[in-house]
């Protein structure tokens, strides 16, 4: 016990033997060279076989972060073109509502008081014959054009003119129908005082 507590020099009954004597620290290659289990041509193929072996791995793991990093490009590309169409959309409907809004305002703020004459003014819509009741005073003016039809939610409404020419700028799909204004005869023209009546029924 004394020799312990002295700190004298410690003898061991067996002898240590250093991890590179043991040969761990040779790669098994080198173990199989040594040992003369290869030759060393045989052991310079399978060092190069290794290295290519390492060489594709890591070619392999950039080629598969590229093209990870391409897709990620390519959806986030589509995401934008996506969201920029939406956007768009949503604008135009937007415009369109608004237009709408408009016209109908215009309408409201400007129509006739319609059927409530005693003529049925018949006009065309598509292929469609259709007829609105109109006074004698109204007759006159949608004949000289100065008083236009226009449909609105199925509804067909008397306007001036000039408010229908302000929808129609607004909205080319608007449904007017209306005849030309009526011009000023020529003071040369012969037939000038021949003019057939707006009223004239057949």
């Amino acid at each position: 016990m004394d020799s312990l507590d002295s700190g004298a020099e410690r003898t061991y009954p067996f002898r240590l033997v250093t991890i590179a004597q043991r040969g761990f620290a040779m790669s098994l290659q080198d173990q199989l060279l040594k040992a003369g289990l290869i030759d060393a041509g045989r052991a310079n193929k399978i060092e190069k076989t290794r290295q290519k072996q390492t060489r594709q791995k890591q070619k392999n793991r950039t080629e598969t972060a590229d093209e990870a990093r391409l897709a990620a490009q390519q959806a986030q590309a589509g995401k934008v073109e996506r969201d920029r169409q939406l956007n768009r959309q949503r604008k135009s409907e937007a415009e369109r509502k608004a237009v709408a809004a408009q016209v109908r305002q215009l309408v409201e703020m400007n129509r006739q008081s319609g059927d409530e004459g005693d003529i049925a003014y018949h006009f065309t819509d598509g292929t469609l014959v259709r007829s609105v009741h109109v006074t004698p005073a109204q007759q006159t003016l949608l004949g000289n054009g100065r008083l236009c039809i226009i449909k609105l939610d199925e509804r067909y409404e008397l306007i001036p003119t000039r408010v229908a020419e302000k929808i129609r700028l607004r909205d080319e799909r608007a449904r007017i129908f209306s005849n030309r204004p009526t011009e000023v005869p020529d003071e040369d023209d012969p037939y000038a005082g021949f003019q057939v009546p707006d009223d004239l029924m057949w």
